[in-house]
């Protein structure tokens, strides 16, 4: 039954408008990326054999904060996974409604969480939020589709959470997050497992380890390891080569 609900819901969320369904046909990095006939939840544009998905709109915000996502994605372990330190500053890339950043802030207390969104609904949400709650070591940053608008050498941890598929720009986007991150710096991806069909989540909201270490191998990333202890999804921590 709570598979059902589960299923149910995130079936719900496809019928929601997505976001920047549009994308041109004349990409700056046109060679990298081809177009073709795709699925009804993908856009049409294809990086190394993997169709992009449509972006979620902010009118799946509820989603993002139902009360099972902790039960369901163990939220908690992820977070022990990143090893946050009071002095990090970390960046949350495709923050949403900020269910992420505001657990992330007080951990970081002498740092800071850069919390990046494309949609303004989102960033409204969170701006109401940190308000509320006095959080004063968040920056809200609006990015674009094609930049994170980090500064440059500035970000320790990079958590990017179900969001990376949906990146209609990869590849300038994973350059935007390496201008932003400091020499040592680390990327936490973490997508749902492509490699286990009992995930009940949309095929082109998913990856495969070796798709994830293709795609960032070509950014100038590596893996360093893929902590294997949540319930649905890959936690793929990457570092620079």
């Amino acid at each position: 039954m709570k598979l059902q609900k589960i299923v149910f819901s995130f079936l719900l969320l496809t019928l929601i408008l997505p976001v920047n369904s549009c994308h041109s046909q004349n990409d700056s990095n046109g060679s990298v990326y081809t177009f073709k006939s795709g699925s009804f939840d993908g856009i049409g544009k294809w990086y190394k054999g993997r169709e992009i998905s449509h972006v979620m709109g902010y009118q799946g915000m509820s989603w993002l904060e139902r009360s099972e996502r902790e039960q369901e994605e163990e939220t908690s372990t992820l977070l022990k996974n990143m090893n946050l330190k009071s002095k990090d500053v970390v960046a949350d890339i495709g923050a949403g409604s900020g269910y992420h950043v505001f657990k992330i802030a007080p951990k970081v207390s002498e740092g800071k969480v850069y919390a990046v969104d494309i949609q303004q609904e989102m960033l409204n949400a969170m701006e109401k939020k940190k308000n509320r709650l006095n959080q004063t070591n968040i920056e809200l940053i609006k990015g674009t589709e094609k930049s994170t608008k980090l500064p440059e050498n500035a970000v320790d941890k990079v958590l990017m959470v179900d969001v990376y598929h949906e990146f209609e720009f990869p590849v300038e986007m994973m350059a935007s997050i390496k201008r932003g991150l400091k020499p040592n710096g680390k990327i936490y991806l973490i997508e749902y497992r492509a490699e286990d069909p009992q995930v009940p989540i949309k095929r082109l909201h998913k990856m495969s380890e070796a798709q994830a270490v293709k795609e960032m191998r070509a950014a100038g990333f590596e893996l360093i390891e893929n902590i294997d202890n949540l319930p649905w999804q890959h936690c793929m921590v990457f570092g620079m080569k």
